[in-house]
């Protein structure tokens, strides 16, 4: 098996050819909690000083809790701007998953100190146009670019330390350890208890996972929208 210090390292490669071609600022953006079924959406945006490298910065998956929170300090002064923007549970059940996408894109924009003319995005799904006038989708993008890499740890840790304060107003379904994705121990405290206040009831867990129909499913197309 590959060790950790054989991941594959995060360039500048991409945001460089971007430069090239004109653009000014450029945010790498990534997000986390899509998978999840408690708690918000997270997307983070990281925007990288012209010049010069950050050691240690690689995808958020391929990083321990441990070691992200020792490098979040050091990442989150490193950029020239970095924000996360959140889509609550709610939005998410409410809205669907790619409009609370968009949700939280917008979130994590307002905050930026400056205004982005270019973004790279992990992934193949763009969620990003049209707030930002020239978009790079980028599959695998946060272990191939180092602003998507440095978006993922800001918005990892962010949501994580959420997620752990949460936890202790709902300890029952582990939240602390799973930070709201599926495990064992969550599905077991689902069917032992139910959904909490802050899981998404639009999602199928509460028809695979939650055995008595005291707290149905959310139907988004029976329920208004947010807008």
């Amino acid at each position: 098996m590959a060790s950790r210090m054989s991941a594959k390292v995060p360039t500048r490669d991409l945001e460089q050819s971007l430069h090239d071609d004109g653009h000014r600022i450029i945010v790498g953006v990534d997000e986390v909690g899509k998978g999840a079924w408690a708690g918000p959406l997270a997307v983070g945006m990281a925007i990288l000083p012209l010049s010069g490298d950050l050691a240690g910065v690689r995808d958020s998956k391929s990083i321990t809790e441990k070691s992200r929170e020792a490098m979040f300090d050091t990442v989150a002064s490193w950029c020239t701007s970095w924000s996360v923007g959140y889509a609550s549970h709610v939005e998410c059940d409410e809205l669907g998953m790619a409009d609370a996408q968009r949700l939280a894109t917008q979130r994590a924009l307002a905050q930026l100190s400056v205004v982005p003319d270019a973004a790279v995005v992990d992934g193949s799904w763009d969620f990003v146009t049209p707030l930002i006038p020239k978009v790079v989708m980028q599959v695998k993008g946060d272990t191939s670019v180092l602003s998507i890499a440095a978006a993922s740890i800001l918005a990892k840790v962010t949501r994580d330390r959420l997620m752990r304060e949460l936890a202790m107003d709902y300890p029952l379904w582990s939240l602390d350890t799973n930070k709201g994705y599926p495990c064992h121990w969550h599905r077991t405290a689902l069917q032992g208890h139910g959904p909490s206040a802050i899981h998404r009831k639009s999602w199928a867990f509460m028809d695979n996972f939650v055995p008595w129909p005291g707290t149905p499913r959310i139907d988004r197309n029976a329920s208004p929208t947010l807008f």
